[in-house]
């Protein structure tokens, strides 16, 4: 039989601290959507397409919105990625096995997600917004160039770990792996960011672009929020 490390957590369904954890990561969530909404509220020059045209926008942010937007993602993710911890509790007193497996995406979230993703992002758009001032003809260029270097390698490792966490979180749910009915399987991440990235085709839009910027933190909002407010019911039903 296959033994899994706990952690030092015990597997038993400890409400009271599960809740907490809910709480805690909404409340990382929020600072986290803050920070994203900071971001994204604005739009492109209209003459430019694709990703250009989104980096443009980024020229009207002051040195104060891009610190302020670092620092909230920056303590905010990490903050989500302990409160994870509250679905492992949930899921490893009925399968350690996929309470395993979603931990391991969890431990990834909290590596890459704030360090690793979300602060070289505002990293890319400071670089970029100086780059302009000086050479506007090749700062996309060098912008992309320093992106590649110092923020997709993060991002990589950050979309694998995250796929792990997703994955273990839906098939846990959906399998009866928990004391949730099964299809609160929708309280996941991905439901909500899905949700979110529909506005993507509301075109150049501030409202629009900066809700798509929150995707993540909307989907942890969603995830969170369903999450507590199905607890009472699921506390009731297993005793």
């Amino acid at each position: 039989m296959t033994t899994y490390n706990d952690i030092g957590i015990k597997n038993e369904l400890d409400w009271k601290r599960i809740r907490k954890l809910m709480i805690l990561g909404l409340l990382g969530a929020v600072m986290t959507f803050i920070g994203d909404f900071i971001l994204g509220f604005r739009t492109g020059d209209e003459s430019l397409t694709g990703l250009e045209q989104k980096l443009s926008s980024y020229l009207s942010m002051s040195d104060t919105e891009i610190f302020i937007s670092a620092f909230l993602g920056f303590i905010g993710i990490p903050l989500e990625g302990l409160c994870y911890f509250g679905i492992y509790r949930l899921i490893a007193p009925y399968s350690m096995k996929w309470a395993h497996i979603y931990r391991s995406g969890v431990l990834g979230y909290l590596i890459f997600a704030a360090c690793g993703v979300h602060v070289p992002c505002l990293a890319c758009v400071y670089f970029y917004k100086y780059s302009a001032a000086v050479s506007p003809a090749t700062a996309f260029d060098d912008t992309i160039r320093f992106g590649m270097y110092f923020l997709l390698p993060g991002m990589i490792a950050f979309l694998i770990f995250f796929i792990v966490q997703s994955a273990a979180h839906i098939c846990a749910f959906a399998k009866g792996l928990t004391p949730y009915p099964k299809w609160c399987w929708i309280f996941c991440m991905p439901v909500g960011m899905a949700a979110a990235m529909l506005l993507k085709f509301a075109g150049n839009n501030a409202l629009a672009s900066a809700i798509t910027a929150a995707w993540i933190s909307i989907g942890n909002l969603w995830m969170f929020g369903g999450s507590l407010i199905m607890m009472n019911k699921a506390e009731k039903e297993v005793g």
